[in-house]
């Protein structure tokens, strides 16, 4: 019997969907979970408000049937500008328009707010992954899109988007990676010894600040903990974007549905939240996500962030800590410089042909920039 033929859909809401039918395709049993791109997390940025069309972020998920079966998902936007992104396209707009072009609305794959990587290509056959790359670039040409973009994806999904006429950009992360340390100590003693100092410098001025540290995760999660990193994460938000992008609501919904999943590492002095870091646990990786404060402490940052993400991703078999976007500062705290990919479709053929060629110079250049700041890392020769 033939494979039924396969067909490309839109929907405009996850609520349209039936949780286990995406999560079927998103989460398959026996892959690594991936938080991100689950249908909890991606329906709550809809249904709190944080993500919907007067945010720019107006939901396009695309599908992929066979014989009426759901065999592949992409989460998808179609996205009014490029903030909330982490991988920035300004200059493809500017050009773009300078060309009398309309960059603005374009076709986004990514998880809203998220700079975290993840499968994109939901489908667990490489042909329906082959299909839904393809099926963006068709749902880009037929809206009168500028083009079909996907963001921080794994490897395996930017060498299928390749494979498929997207070109490919690299950016840079910062990660912690476990080396078989075991535990804190054994961290601490793949470190140099100039900078193992330094890093027991900073954690000595928490240790004796009279700051008690809590992890606040599961059942234990109540109202007043998403209240105290509401406001830390109002106050961050406001100075960084301007406008934070995740409603309260937001919060409340994550802590329903995906306690588990949900890490809170708090400093409190007395009976007092200070600072908080919210993180998602996901299957093999610690993804931190916002911080926050409202008392300046020096070191409280990397304390929270860094240090304590390493320690708990030890404590718990996970193999890595993603803490987010930018920082080089993050390379003396045991954070690895890494590639991250996206993978880009300009549907006029010219404006692609120019991106390309911008991209395969910007390529190189990180490329290196990479190789030479993992020269910096704190760890022993040969370590």
């Amino acid at each position: 019997m033939s494979e039924p033929q396969a067909t490309i859909e839109t929907i405009h809401t996850l609520s349209e969907l039936d949780r286990q039918e995406w999560d079927a395709v998103a989460n398959p049993e026996g892959a690594v979970y991936n938080p991100f791109v689950s249908w909890d997390f991606l329906e709550a940025m809809e249904s709190s408000g944080s993500a919907r069309p007067e945010t720019g972020w107006q939901p396009a998920h695309i599908l992929l049937r066979r014989g009426g079966r759901i065999a592949g998902a992409m989460p998808a936007y179609l996205k009014g500008h490029s903030q909330g992104e982490y991988i920035f396209d300004h200059a493809f707009a500017d050009a773009y328009s300078r060309a009398g072009g309309r960059y603005y609305p374009k076709l986004l794959s990514a998880v809203p707010f998220t700079p975290a990587t993840a499968r994109k290509l939901l489908a667990p056959q490489a042909e329906d992954r082959a299909l839904l790359a393809a099926g963006a670039q068709q749902v880009a040409a037929r809206m009168g899109l500028s083009g079909a973009h996907l963001n921080f994806l794994t490897e395996e999904d930017a060498q299928t988007a390749e494979d498929q006429g997207y070109v490919i950009r690299i950016g840079e992360q910062y990660h912690f990676e476990d080396r078989g340390f075991g535990d804190w100590q054994g961290f601490l003693d793949a470190l140099a010894s100039r900078k193992r100092k330094a890093l027991r410098k900073e954690r000595d001025a928490i240790a004796k600040s009279g700051l008690a540290i809590e992890w606040v995760s599961g059942k234990d999660i109540e109202e007043r903990h998403l209240d105290a990193f509401w406001w830390f994460y109002q106050d961050t938000g406001a100075r960084k974007w301007g406008n934070p992008y995740l409603t309260r609501t937001a919060f409340t919904i994550l802590a329903e549905r995906m306690a588990d999943r949900l890490l809170f590492i708090f400093a409190k002095r007395g009976d007092e939240y200070i600072a908080g870091a919210m993180n998602l646990v996901g299957g093999d990786t610690l993804y931190g996500r916002y911080w926050g404060c409202s008392e300046h402490v020096p070191f409280l940052h990397f304390e929270l962030c860094y240090y304590q993400a390493i320690d708990y991703a030890l404590t718990h078999g996970l193999k890595r800590v993603e803490a987010g976007a930018q920082g080089e500062h993050k390379i003396a705290r045991g954070y690895e410089p890494v590639a991250i990919r996206s993978a880009h479709r300009m549907i006029d053929p010219g404006f692609h042909d120019a991106v390309v060629d911008y991209l395969k110079r910007e390529r190189h250049h990180m490329e290196e920039e990479i190789e030479l700041l993992r020269g910096y890392t704190p760890f022993k020769k040969g370590g």
